[in-house]
């Protein structure tokens, strides 16, 4: 289960390749603004007629589907090949924001609607008694918690959240769909989460001042984790 696609996505799916056995995936989008989508043509695993794929979005409304909205990035002048080149058998899936879905056995996954420009799904993954959620390009509201990202992280082993910017650095980013690492943390102690993963750094954040982050955060809520290229989180 992958949640999202943007540059990342190229890494995986060399490692899924160089595996030796046949890709098989569930992509779940949050939304389809660029930056999280911009991986799939570099996908490799979707140029092998062996994997298997279906792709999820929950936030068009039945506006456009996700397999129109992908085929569309992948069109001249933005693409040299449309999407029609994968090999893969790739299946494409619209739901509703706030639908229940099981795509395997024993993994329910709950969805909500987030606050973010052109909306945004946010998942919660429930498996052998475990809660993971993924809660991103959201935007809070000052003083206010949103109910709907409550009830996706509610008692949550593992909540990876949009910190795009600091508190002091969000009046000049409103309506931008983001939020802070310390509503993530005011978030996370209302609902009773274990681990609270800080993700979606603004670019404009150099090393140092996410290291003032992470030290800030960590004094925080203790146990908070700073999210980085390569992370891996083991239970």
């Amino acid at each position: 289960m992958v949640f999202d696609g943007g540059t990342g996505l190229r890494l995986l799916g060399n490692e899924l390749m160089a595996s030796g056995e046949p890709a098989k995936l569930d992509l779940f989008y949050s939304h389809t603004h660029f930056d999280h989508i911009c991986g799939l043509p570099f996908f490799a695993p979707c140029y092998d007629a062996s994997t298997r794929m279906r792709i999820w979005a929950g936030h068009l409304n039945g506006n456009k589907g996700i397999e129109a909205v992908l085929n569309k990035m992948m069109i001249a002048p933005l693409f040299p090949i449309p999407m029609g080149i994968f090999t893969a058998r790739i299946e494409f899936t619209d739901f509703t924001a706030g639908d229940v879905l099981t795509p395997h056995p024993g993994v329910v996954l709950r969805t909500g609607p987030l606050n973010h420009p052109n909306g945004a799904t946010g998942y919660r993954i429930e498996y052998a008694g475990k809660v993971i959620s993924y809660i991103t390009d959201t935007e809070h509201r000052p003083g206010e918690r949103d109910s709907n990202v409550l009830a996706l992280i509610d008692r949550a082993e593992v909540m990876i959240y949009d910190a795009s910017y600091t508190d002091a650095e969000f009046p000049a980013h409103r309506d931008w769909g983001h939020s802070t690492w310390e509503e993530g943390v005011r978030l996370a102690d209302a609902a009773g989460v274990k681990t609270l993963v800080i993700f979606h750094h603004d670019p404009g954040h150099d090393d140092d001042f996410m290291d003032q982050v992470a030290i800030d955060a960590a004094a925080a809520r203790p146990g908070t984790v700073v999210a980085q290229e390569g992370l891996v989180l083991r239970p």
